[in-house]
């Protein structure tokens, strides 16, 4: 393929979804057609990523762009660019494969909950893609933190859908926590790299070696660290458990599709491309910023055990699981790079199963609590196989994919030459955090199928002596549409196990920068 045809491929896949969002929204009178809109737009949006994906030449070198095209330069040096590169081709993979397995459980979630405003949930859905797209190829990092910005406000009108005082609540924590740290934080980060380096363009070791005194490289960091909130490091992550008012196909959305990986994307891309490892490393910096991300994932995993709610104890989860892949990225060594960058992958998979099916258990039992799922298991099997499987995954046991990036992570830790209290407390942290993992997340399917029903006021009128069908009268599994929805990652996650090539292919051509 030419270069040409590579930047055509680059273009599509920012207009796609755009295109697809203007379609969906005239076809609001007609359900059907709308739904199959939205299905043929993602699956369009998948091919021409697979397609880019198939046509990187990776033996050439070090983050030097298959294609490169240029919207706008402002000023001098300073553009609005895009290029496919293999990181960028990863991000932009697990995204649209995931809004395929997204919009079919869509269909049946929304539908099965009788929510509003259905056609703004996938116009609003798209555009947040297309903003996912051009995150996932910028070529520079004003470009990255133009299109980072758009997506916040794309997304803002998901998290308040259900328009109830607690969902415009959630949304001004979003917005407020995810607007302000950029303002904050990121963009002085920016201004920064600029002045120091003259350049904001990725490149292969970095731009700041030679640029900016070694002292100064851990403050710096830090203003990226946390001016990317969307990466969830305690403290700014409260926005992800406020944020879970929104539908849960928008849950799905933050927290594996494109919000949250946009985060951890971003600050991988800054960690690689615009320190460089070698500079991190020499300067020292990560010694003990490595200690925010360890905090982080110890600390939110001790939260998720307090939380009834189903959603909120996935969505501490999620805010420890990011801090996996930072961590990944501050050990700033080949095999935590591919651990952090394989970690976006397989959290995304395991994670999107892990929502889909709570989704699935709030549509056909109107349960959202952890305490009122017991028994349940027994009359909804499929959808708690699938929470069993992401939760392996999760946990990192073999025959799941998650065991891989888990297995790197380990590796990198091994491997890490920093202080030894700093070497220790990076694998005593992830021991811990695993052990939690399993106490927080496999006590759930554990206890939908090995627990008696809890007889509550609604099931007074049952038998509630160990008989599930008499409790849980009238719940079957979600719709149709939601179990397909299921399948698609949760297949991905056992696959991944047996042939994790694929991210592993593009993780070390990253770590290899």
């Amino acid at each position: 393929m030419t270069q040409l045809a590579l930047t055509h491929l680059l273009i599509l896949s920012m207009v796609v979804p755009i295109v697809g969002a203007i379609i969906i929204s005239r076809l609001d009178k007609h359900v059907n057609l709308r739904e199959t809109a939205t299905i043929v737009t993602a699956v369009i949006l998948f091919i021409i990523n697979v397609d880019i994906y198939l046509n990187l030449d990776l033996s050439h070198a070090k983050d030097v762009a298959a294609s490169r095209i240029t919207f706008a330069e402002p000023i001098e040096g300073l553009s609005i660019a895009f290029s496919a590169t293999a990181f960028g081709s990863l991000f932009a993979l697990i995204a649209s494969g995931l809004w395929i397995a997204t919009s079919i459980y869509a269909i049946g979630y929304m539908r099965g909950h009788d929510e509003k405003h259905q056609t703004r949930f996938y116009v609003l859905f798209a555009v947040a893609i297309a903003g996912v797209m051009a995150v996932a190829y910028s070529d520079n990092l004003f470009t990255l933190f133009l299109f980072y910005e758009i997506l916040t406000v794309s997304t803002y009108p998901l998290v308040t859908h259900a328009g109830t005082r607690d969902a415009r609540k959630g949304g001004k924590t979003y917005i407020l926590i995810l607007m302000g740290s950029s303002i904050l934080f990121f963009l002085p980060a920016m201004v920064i790299v600029w002045f120091v380096s003259g350049t904001l363009t990725f490149q292969e070791g970095g731009i700041l070696a030679g640029n900016l005194d070694m002292i100064w490289a851990a403050p710096l960091l830090i203003l990226f660290l946390f001016g990317i909130s969307k990466a969830g490091l305690m403290p700014l992550h409260r926005w992800l458990p406020s944020a879970m008012v929104a539908p849960t196909p928008v849950s799905a959305l933050l927290h594996a599709v494109a919000v949250v990986k946009a985060g951890v994307f971003s600050v991988m891309k800054v960690v690689v491309f615009i320190f460089g490892a070698d500079f991190i490393t020499e300067s020292g910096a990560n010694h003990w910023l490595i200690w925010i991300p360890l905090t982080t994932i110890v600390l939110a995993s001790f939260i998720a055990l307090t939380k009834d709610n189903l959603k909120e104890r996935l969505a501490y989860s999620t805010v420890s699981q990011l801090s996996y892949i930072i961590l990944g990225a501050l050990l700033a060594n080949e095999a935590g790079i591919i651990g952090g960058t394989m970690h976006i992958a397989m959290h995304a998979f395991a994670k999107i199963s892990l929502f889909f099916a709570a989704g699935a258990i709030l549509v056909a039992s109107h349960k959202k609590y952890v305490s009122e799922l017991a028994g349940l298991g027994r009359v909804m099997p499929f959808t708690f196989a699938v929470f069993t499987i992401g939760t392996l995954s999760i946990i990192g046991l073999p025959f799941f994919g998650g065991m891989w990036s888990k297995y790197y992570l380990v590796s990198g830790g091994l491997s890490f030459t920093g202080p030894a209290a700093t070497y220790w407390a990076v694998l005593i942290g992830l021991t811990v955090s695993s052990l939690l993992n399993i106490y927080y997340l496999l006590s759930i399917p554990m206890t939908a199928f090995f627990n008696k029903p809890v007889k509550t006021s609604a099931d007074n009128s049952h038998d509630s002596h160990g008989d599930p069908n008499s409790v849980r009268q009238g719940i079957k599994e979600a719709p149709f549409a939601c179990l397909i929805g299921m399948a698609i990652p949760t297949l991905m996650t056992l696959y991944l196990f047996f042939d994790p090539q694929v991210f592993y292919r593009l993780s070390s051509t990253l770590a290899n920068f």
